[in-house]
């Protein structure tokens, strides 16, 4: 037994804006024998503790390499600008990354987006992460431009969002290290994928169960009686039997 099932538990990791607590709650239903540990991670060093062992599997943002790391593709985000809420920006339903040409836009150093040009104007400095950059947009310095997980993630009472309709998305992923499929990794992709808790996809079928004695009992009194006599033969038959003529009184 090697992999993960040569572990007490199975880990998960995921990066910021990711949510999995409902394959948790899955997960604990239905393999209770076998905990699941959550391991937060940026997203810039998720395929690092997978490839490390530091967790059997992730949910991290695409792209990966793909000739060490087998990927289910899971969604992909919107991308949304941050804006403070008197920003000219809320007075639209969308916007575009034109409309953002004239402001100041941050580019953290743990941006995820792919950008092939930047939008807007370049700040001095870069910030180190995207909340050192929540913390510059409060305070009315720019804007960032997100995946919209991230902005809901870091959600301020005095901010809010609007869509970049033609800004690069974020595309979210299931990854593991191929030469680590183990039982386990194959359990929480069908938990992923939403397969029923009896789907064998990937897995040994368990062996068939045996009747209960509740049932046995129910098929023996369907069984027809070996007696060879018909229902109402017997005592009660006689009496339905036919007669023969009385005798007259000489």
């Amino acid at each position: 037994m090697t992999g993960s099932e040569a572990s007490s538990t199975f880990r998960l990791a995921y990066v910021p804006g990711v949510t999995p607590a409902k394959w948790v709650r899955i997960w604990s239903e239905r393999l209770p024998d076998v905990p699941l540990t959550l391991v937060d991670v940026p997203a810039a060093e998720a395929t690092d503790v997978l490839r490390s062992g530091g967790a059997d599997v992730g949910v991290v943002r695409l792209p990966v390499d793909r000739t060490v790391f087998s990927a289910i593709p899971l969604y992909t985000e919107s991308t949304v600008v941050v804006v403070p809420k008197d920003h000219l920006v809320t007075a639209a339903d969308e916007v575009t990354v034109a409309d953002l040409a004239d402001d100041i836009v941050f580019h953290p150093l743990d941006d995820v987006l792919d950008w092939e040009r930047l939008p807007g104007r370049p700040a001095i400095e870069r910030p180190a992460t995207t909340v050192d950059a929540i913390e510059l947009v409060a305070a009315g310095v720019g804007l960032l431009v997100v995946p919209q997980s991230l902005a809901r993630l870091h959600h301020r009472k005095d901010l809010t969002y609007r869509p970049v309709v033609d800004a690069p998305q974020s595309g979210v992923a299931l990854a593991w290290p191929e030469d680590a499929t183990t039982d386990l990794v194959e359990d929480f992709i069908g938990i992923v994928r939403g397969r029923t808790a009896n789907s064998t996809r990937g897995r040994t079928p368990p062996p068939a169960q045996p009747k209960s004695k509740r049932r046995e009992a129910a098929d023996a009194r369907r069984k027809p009686t070996s007696t060879g006599r018909s229902p109402r033969s017997g005592a009660g038959g006689a009496k339905g039997g036919k007669r023969g003529k009385p005798r007259r009184r000489s």
